[in-house]
Protein backbone atom coordinates (compact mmCIF):
# COMPACT_ATOMS: atom_id res chain seq x y z
CA UNK A 1 0.00 0.00 0.00
CA UNK A 2 1.71 3.53 -1.44
CA UNK A 3 0.96 6.16 1.77
CA UNK A 4 1.02 9.37 1.21
CA UNK A 5 1.17 11.78 4.75
CA UNK A 6 0.53 15.18 4.96
CA UNK A 7 0.89 17.66 7.63
CA UNK A 8 -0.30 20.86 8.89
CA UNK A 9 2.89 23.19 10.56
CA UNK A 10 1.86 22.63 14.30
CA UNK A 11 4.89 20.91 15.78
CA UNK A 12 2.98 17.89 16.85
CA UNK A 13 1.60 17.34 13.55
CA UNK A 14 5.30 17.94 11.70
CA UNK A 15 7.03 15.47 14.44
CA UNK A 16 4.19 12.91 13.72
CA UNK A 17 4.82 13.63 9.72
CA UNK A 18 8.81 12.22 10.94
CA UNK A 19 7.87 9.69 12.61
CA UNK A 20 5.15 7.46 10.15
CA UNK A 21 7.12 8.67 6.91
CA UNK A 22 10.00 7.33 8.58
CA UNK A 23 8.01 3.66 9.57
CA UNK A 24 5.71 3.49 6.62
CA UNK A 25 7.61 5.30 3.87
CA UNK A 26 6.56 8.24 1.81
CA UNK A 27 4.91 8.05 -1.46
CA UNK A 28 3.76 10.73 -3.97
CA UNK A 29 0.93 12.14 -3.06
CA UNK A 30 -0.49 11.76 -6.48
CA UNK A 31 0.31 8.14 -7.10
CA UNK A 32 -0.73 7.01 -3.79
CA UNK A 33 -3.71 4.54 -2.63
CA UNK A 34 -4.28 6.59 0.05
CA UNK A 35 -3.31 10.33 1.75
CA UNK A 36 -2.98 10.24 5.23
CA UNK A 37 -3.90 14.09 6.92
CA UNK A 38 -1.88 14.67 10.11
CA UNK A 39 -3.08 17.65 12.36
CA UNK A 40 -6.94 19.21 13.15
CA UNK A 41 -9.92 19.04 10.69
CA UNK A 42 -8.31 22.57 8.92
CA UNK A 43 -5.88 20.48 7.10
CA UNK A 44 -8.50 17.68 6.46
CA UNK A 45 -10.35 19.82 4.66
CA UNK A 46 -7.70 21.30 2.93
CA UNK A 47 -6.12 17.99 1.87
CA UNK A 48 -9.62 16.81 0.89
CA UNK A 49 -9.74 20.10 -1.66
CA UNK A 50 -5.93 19.20 -2.51
CA UNK A 51 -7.23 15.93 -4.00
CA UNK A 52 -10.33 16.87 -5.23
CA UNK A 53 -9.74 15.81 -8.63
CA UNK A 54 -7.91 12.58 -7.72
CA UNK A 55 -10.24 11.64 -4.96
CA UNK A 56 -8.49 9.62 -3.85
CA UNK A 57 -9.41 8.01 -0.21
CA UNK A 58 -8.40 10.14 2.77
CA UNK A 59 -7.42 9.47 6.32
CA UNK A 60 -6.97 11.51 8.81
CA UNK A 61 -5.19 11.45 12.59
CA UNK A 62 -6.05 13.88 15.31
CA UNK A 63 -2.60 16.17 15.99
CA UNK A 64 -4.85 18.78 16.65
CA UNK A 65 -7.69 20.38 18.71
CA UNK A 66 -10.73 18.83 17.97
CA UNK A 67 -10.19 16.44 15.06
CA UNK A 68 -14.29 15.83 14.80
CA UNK A 69 -12.85 14.52 10.61
CA UNK A 70 -10.04 12.55 12.08
CA UNK A 71 -8.71 9.03 14.11
CA UNK A 72 -7.05 9.11 16.89
CA UNK A 73 -3.26 9.37 16.31
CA UNK A 74 -1.05 5.80 16.90
CA UNK A 75 1.86 4.94 15.20
CA UNK A 76 1.49 1.32 15.16
CA UNK A 77 -0.91 -0.95 12.90
CA UNK A 78 -1.49 1.84 10.44
CA UNK A 79 -1.50 -0.43 7.46
CA UNK A 80 -3.90 -2.34 8.98
CA UNK A 81 -6.41 0.12 10.56
CA UNK A 82 -6.50 1.38 6.93
CA UNK A 83 -7.49 -2.21 5.53
CA UNK A 84 -10.12 -2.25 8.09
CA UNK A 85 -10.89 1.23 7.87
CA UNK A 86 -14.63 2.40 7.02
CA UNK A 87 -15.70 4.30 3.70
CA UNK A 88 -17.88 7.37 3.93
CA UNK A 89 -18.73 8.70 0.81
CA UNK A 90 -19.30 13.00 0.99
CA UNK A 91 -20.45 15.01 -1.78
CA UNK A 92 -19.57 19.19 -1.66
CA UNK A 93 -21.44 22.22 -2.51
CA UNK A 94 -21.02 23.96 -5.12
CA UNK A 95 -21.14 27.87 -4.99
CA UNK A 96 -22.04 30.26 -7.75
CA UNK A 97 -21.32 33.74 -6.57
CA UNK A 98 -22.21 37.11 -9.12
CA UNK A 99 -20.05 39.84 -7.86
CA UNK A 100 -21.05 43.59 -8.11
CA UNK A 101 -18.62 44.35 -10.64
CA UNK A 102 -20.30 40.95 -12.67
CA UNK A 103 -17.44 38.54 -11.86
CA UNK A 104 -18.66 34.94 -11.69
CA UNK A 105 -16.90 33.02 -8.97
CA UNK A 106 -17.30 28.94 -8.24
CA UNK A 107 -15.82 27.17 -5.42
CA UNK A 108 -16.42 23.96 -3.95
CA UNK A 109 -17.59 23.52 -0.03
CA UNK A 110 -17.59 19.97 1.94
CA UNK A 111 -18.84 21.75 5.31
CA UNK A 112 -21.24 24.89 4.36
CA UNK A 113 -21.59 27.88 1.87
CA UNK A 114 -22.34 31.37 3.90
CA UNK A 115 -22.96 34.94 3.69
CA UNK A 116 -21.94 37.18 5.81
CA UNK A 117 -22.05 40.77 6.31
CA UNK A 118 -18.94 43.15 5.64
CA UNK A 119 -19.76 46.19 7.49
CA UNK A 120 -21.87 46.94 10.98
CA UNK A 121 -24.93 47.36 8.82
CA UNK A 122 -27.13 43.87 8.95
CA UNK A 123 -27.60 42.47 5.57
CA UNK A 124 -30.85 42.28 3.21
CA UNK A 125 -31.45 38.62 1.49
CA UNK A 126 -34.51 37.43 -0.78
CA UNK A 127 -33.84 33.46 -0.77
CA UNK A 128 -35.24 31.28 -3.82
CA UNK A 129 -35.47 27.38 -3.77
CA UNK A 130 -35.62 25.79 -6.80
CA UNK A 131 -36.70 29.49 -8.57
CA UNK A 132 -39.86 29.40 -5.99
CA UNK A 133 -39.15 32.84 -3.62
CA UNK A 134 -39.46 31.57 -0.24
CA UNK A 135 -38.51 34.78 1.60
CA UNK A 136 -38.99 37.95 0.24
CA UNK A 137 -36.63 40.03 3.01
CA UNK A 138 -34.67 38.15 5.33
CA UNK A 139 -32.54 40.98 7.51
CA UNK A 140 -29.33 39.31 9.38
CA UNK A 141 -25.86 38.77 10.17
CA UNK A 142 -25.42 36.06 7.35
CA UNK A 143 -26.59 32.86 6.44
CA UNK A 144 -25.47 29.67 5.37
CA UNK A 145 -26.23 26.14 3.47
CA UNK A 146 -24.66 23.32 5.41
CA UNK A 147 -24.10 19.40 4.79
CA UNK A 148 -24.38 16.66 6.75
CA UNK A 149 -20.37 16.25 7.61
CA UNK A 150 -20.77 20.36 8.19
CA UNK A 151 -24.02 20.09 10.19
CA UNK A 152 -21.86 20.03 13.03
CA UNK A 153 -19.29 22.71 12.34
CA UNK A 154 -20.42 26.34 11.57
CA UNK A 155 -24.33 25.44 10.98
CA UNK A 156 -23.96 24.05 14.78
CA UNK A 157 -22.99 27.15 16.40
CA UNK A 158 -25.75 29.22 14.69
CA UNK A 159 -28.22 26.84 15.94
CA UNK A 160 -28.39 25.11 12.99
CA UNK A 161 -30.11 20.94 13.06
CA UNK A 162 -27.72 18.43 13.23
CA UNK A 163 -28.41 16.15 10.25
CA UNK A 164 -27.67 12.34 10.25
CA UNK A 165 -25.24 11.25 7.27
CA UNK A 166 -27.42 9.55 4.40
CA UNK A 167 -30.88 11.42 5.25
CA UNK A 168 -30.18 13.61 1.97
CA UNK A 169 -31.26 16.80 3.38
CA UNK A 170 -29.17 20.31 3.77
CA UNK A 171 -29.73 22.59 6.61
CA UNK A 172 -30.30 26.54 5.38
CA UNK A 173 -29.65 28.46 8.74
CA UNK A 174 -29.69 31.84 9.21
CA UNK A 175 -27.08 33.85 11.83
CA UNK A 176 -28.87 36.29 14.28
CA UNK A 177 -31.77 36.87 12.16
CA UNK A 178 -32.93 39.82 12.92
CA UNK A 179 -36.70 39.79 10.62
CA UNK A 180 -38.42 37.45 10.25
CA UNK A 181 -37.41 36.81 14.20
CA UNK A 182 -38.74 34.30 14.43
CA UNK A 183 -37.71 32.07 11.49
CA UNK A 184 -34.81 29.34 12.73
CA UNK A 185 -34.08 27.90 8.74
CA UNK A 186 -35.12 25.11 7.24
CA UNK A 187 -34.68 21.13 6.13
CA UNK A 188 -33.96 21.12 2.65
CA UNK A 189 -34.00 18.00 -0.22
CA UNK A 190 -29.95 17.55 -1.09
CA UNK A 191 -31.35 18.15 -4.62
CA UNK A 192 -32.21 21.79 -4.07
CA UNK A 193 -30.75 25.13 -5.21
CA UNK A 194 -30.46 27.35 -2.84
CA UNK A 195 -30.40 31.09 -4.04
CA UNK A 196 -29.02 34.37 -2.14
CA UNK A 197 -30.07 37.59 -3.40
CA UNK A 198 -28.66 40.91 -2.23
CA UNK A 199 -30.99 43.46 -1.38
CA UNK A 200 -28.98 46.95 -1.16
CA UNK A 201 -25.86 45.22 -2.04
CA UNK A 202 -23.63 48.69 -2.02
CA UNK A 203 -25.33 50.07 1.29
CA UNK A 204 -24.75 46.46 3.08
CA UNK A 205 -22.01 44.34 1.12
CA UNK A 206 -21.66 40.78 2.06
CA UNK A 207 -19.28 38.41 1.02
CA UNK A 208 -19.77 34.85 0.15
CA UNK A 209 -17.51 31.76 1.52
CA UNK A 210 -17.08 28.38 0.21
CA UNK A 211 -15.23 26.31 3.36
CA UNK A 212 -12.08 28.97 2.84
CA UNK A 213 -13.04 30.14 -0.49
CA UNK A 214 -14.00 34.27 -0.17
CA UNK A 215 -15.74 35.91 -2.41
CA UNK A 216 -16.48 39.85 -1.84
CA UNK A 217 -19.32 42.35 -2.77
CA UNK A 218 -21.82 39.92 -4.14
CA UNK A 219 -25.26 40.43 -5.27
CA UNK A 220 -26.09 36.74 -6.16
CA UNK A 221 -25.14 33.43 -4.30
CA UNK A 222 -26.60 29.74 -6.12
CA UNK A 223 -25.77 26.75 -3.85
CA UNK A 224 -26.36 23.32 -4.54
CA UNK A 225 -24.69 19.69 -3.87
CA UNK A 226 -22.84 18.28 -6.80
CA UNK A 227 -23.25 15.02 -6.95
CA UNK A 228 -20.61 14.54 -9.59
CA UNK A 229 -17.86 14.65 -6.98
CA UNK A 230 -17.61 12.18 -4.53
CA UNK A 231 -15.20 12.20 -1.25
CA UNK A 232 -14.05 9.47 0.18
CA UNK A 233 -13.42 9.82 4.01
CA UNK A 234 -11.69 6.62 6.01
CA UNK A 235 -12.76 6.28 9.60
CA UNK A 236 -12.14 3.26 12.04
CA UNK A 237 -14.96 0.91 12.34
CA UNK A 238 -15.47 1.38 16.06
CA UNK A 239 -15.39 5.45 15.98
CA UNK A 240 -17.56 5.96 12.08
CA UNK A 241 -18.11 9.80 11.24
CA UNK A 242 -21.78 8.64 11.74
CA UNK A 243 -21.41 7.52 15.00
CA UNK A 244 -19.58 10.94 15.95
CA UNK A 245 -22.62 12.73 14.19
CA UNK A 246 -24.96 10.82 16.20
CA UNK A 247 -23.25 10.89 19.68
CA UNK A 248 -23.28 14.79 18.88
CA UNK A 249 -27.07 15.26 19.24
CA UNK A 250 -26.70 13.78 22.92
CA UNK A 251 -23.94 15.77 24.34
CA UNK A 252 -24.90 18.04 27.04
Amino acid sequence: MKIAFVASDADPAQEALATLSHRYGQADPWAADVVVALGGDGVMLETLHSHIERQVPIYGMNRGSVGFLLNEYRVDGLVERLKAATKVTLHPLRMKATRMNGEVREALAINEVSLLRQTRQAAKLKLSIDGVERLPELICDGILVATPAGSTAYNLSAHGPIIPLGSDVLALTPISAFRPRRWRGALLPHKAMVTVELLECEKRPVSAVADYTEVRDVVKVETFEDRSIGLTLLFDPDHTLEERILKEQFQA
